[in-house]
């Protein structure tokens, strides 16, 4: 600027700028005009700078490399804050709790979490999140949306991050250690789940978890070790006192109880309680059996079915009762068995209101509703 020039300043918050297209450029933070438009997806933006490094969205142009690894990124910004992950660098600390974030925008969606703040609403479900990408990522669960594709298998996923932690199975990569033994896992969800399940939650603790020694005094250590993991669950539902590993896998769990199903199928519209019961469902439709058996080459719509399977060929039942010593084919058949042990009853008779302690019981005993009925008329 020269001198005896007066800065432009900004009505709204007496902010000075140099010239009058910085002002125009900085009131648009104001008024949300966006008049750059990408010509490729309409998307529109406030700087004409953010629609140039948009565009290289569009033409896979990656010119910036990180001298570690060789990943490759549309803009140096993201080079910068991937650099981070290498260096350890977290400069950006949250003053509720201390954890430290590697930008500011990390930092800002997680001190939503303290703040409780959550503005997102999805309109299929009600459900709210603290941010628009995790909405998003809800409404491609209610439209079946998967826009990323395994170049390896030809699976889909909703999200990037879903497709970037299932490449992991195919490249064997297994970057979480646990610190107690020498076991890695491709996932850090499965890492915490392996400590807390295994290490910390299991009793008479002692200095290494017992899954880790490999000393096996008998050939139910196993069986053992998988039936305490199986009671050891720390979330618990108030309805029929069920326990779970995952709070997840509760939350799931209790639409059972509230008969919620929110996720519909669009072929014969049956709904559903969660998004991973209407995919496998799915498969009914499209014929999809990608799971075969070595042995015989029969193929199967879901893995726990080729599981269960593969007992025919082998015979063994390697999940056992420690109350009774009874043997199961698989650990489905073993948590099923145990509710007759604990009186556990949580699937109840719409007709007559009465409970039982597997789904398979209930469905026989509704039979029993159907046949009747068909009587009558």
């Amino acid at each position: 600027m020269h001198a005896g020039e007066k800065p432009d300043e900004c009505t709204e918050s007496d902010k000075k700028c140099v010239t009058q297209e910085s002002l125009a450029q900085h009131q648009r933070v104001y008024t949300r005009e966006k008049p750059y438009a990408c010509s490729e997806c309409e998307k529109t933006f406030i700087k004409k700078t953010a629609l140039i490094q948009h565009q290289k969205v569009h033409t896979e142009e990656k010119p910036y490399k990180c001298s570690e690894c060789e990943k490759t990124f549309i803009t140096k910004t993201e080079l910068i804050r991937h650099k981070k992950i290498h260096t350890g660098e977290k400069p950006y600390k949250c003053s509720e709790c201390d954890k430290a974030c590697i930008t500011m925008g990390l930092l800002k969606r997680h001190q939503k979490v303290h703040t409780g703040v959550k503005p997102y609403e999805c309109s299929e479900c009600d459900k709210a999140f603290g941010s628009k990408e995790q909405l998003l990522q809800c409404q491609k669960i209610h439209t079946g949306e998967k826009p990323y594709e395994c170049t390896d298998c030809d699976k889909a996923f909703g999200t990037k991050k879903l497709l970037m932690r299932h490449q992991k199975i195919h490249i064997g990569k297994k970057p979480y250690e646990c610190t107690e033994c020498d076991k890695a896992f491709a996932r850090k969800d499965t890492l915490v789940r392996h400590q807390k399940t295994d290490i910390e939650e299991k009793p008479n603790k002692r200095s290494e978890c017992d899954i880790h020694t490999e000393e096996k005094p008998d050939k139910y250590t196993e069986f053992d070790k998988t039936f305490t993991t199986l009671i050891l669950r720390p979330h618990k539902c108030s309805e029929c006192g069920m326990a779970f590993k995952a709070k997840y896998v509760l939350s799931d769990h209790e639409k059972i109880h509230t008969g919620e199903k929110p996720f519909r199928c669009t072929e014969c519209k049956k709904a559903f309680s969660t998004n991973r019961l209407l995919m496998r469902h799915q498969k009914i439709h499209t014929g999809e059996k990608p799971y075969k058996c070595s042995e015989c080459n029969q193929t199967f719509t879901r893995i726990d079915s080729l599981k269960v399977h593969h007992a025919v060929h082998t015979g063994l039942k390697l999940h056992k009762c420690t109350e009774c010593h009874k043997a199961f084919k698989t650990r489905w058949e073993l948590t099923e068995h145990h509710k007759t042990h604990t009186g556990i009853k949580p699937y109840e008779c719409t007709e007559c209101e009465k409970a039982f302690g597997t789904k398979g019981n209930l469905r026989q005993h509704q039979k029993l509703h159907a046949r009747d009925n068909e009587l009558l008329y």
